[in-house]
């Protein structure tokens, strides 16, 4: 169930990331999209991170043990 969630994830931050570069190229830094993209690619990174600290405290990942 989480490994679904993390790949969509990482897959939307990278597709964000790109978008932002794209932007960048486009618009030659006069516009505001590439700084959207970009502030939505931390705001999904941010969410992934709490997604998988959630998920370990849940216990739908396993943690590691000797």
């Amino acid at each position: 169930m989480i490994k679904p969630l993390v790949i969509l994830m990482l897959l939307a931050i990278v597709g964000s990331l790109f978008s932002g570069l794209f932007f960048l190229y486009r618009d030659k830094g006069a516009g505001n999209r590439a700084v959207r993209a970009l502030t939505l690619r931390i705001g999904l990174s941010i969410g992934l991170f709490l997604i998988l600290m959630l998920a370990f405290r849940f216990g739908l990942i396993p943690g590691y043990s000797q």
